[in-house]
């Protein structure tokens, strides 16, 4: 497990998060602006641009999911459990596209499953 994926994975998902709250943006549009300067900002800093910008774009899908129903906690654990599958499911899936998107799934229900299940909300954050 590699923990500037997991770093990424938190910072994408959490920012996402926080700025589909606001007025003006919504999930999607919270999704592709911090995507878009996120690779700006990989490409720029030359790091491995094309995993670092897909785990981040992934990690948005994570963070736009469910703003209404999971709270701050709730998100740090569906982002660590998405860089986890993620750098699991990478061998497996032919396309990164079918990771990222499993990944985020997978993550996001399991979070959900164990809300459903009793375990305990985590504090959300009010606009």
């Amino acid at each position: 497990m590699s923990l500037d994926l997991m770093l990424i994975s938190l910072f994408g998902s959490l920012a996402t998060y926080l700025l589909a709250k606001r007025n003006r943006f919504d999930g999607i549009r919270a999704s592709t602006s911090l995507s878009i300067i996120a690779y700006l900002f990989f490409y720029t800093v030359q790091w491995d641009v094309a995993l670092y910008s897909l785990v981040f774009f992934g990690s948005t899908f994570v963070g736009m999911s469910a703003p209404k129903r999971f709270g701050i906690y709730t998100q740090v654990i569906a982002a660590v459990l998405f860089s986890v599958l993620f750098e699991n499911l990478v061998p497996f899936i032919k396309d990164y596209g079918g990771a990222l998107g499993l990944s985020a799934f997978f993550s996001v229900c399991v979070c959900h499953l164990g809300i459903l299940l009793g375990a305990p909300r985590s504090i959300k954050v009010d606009k």
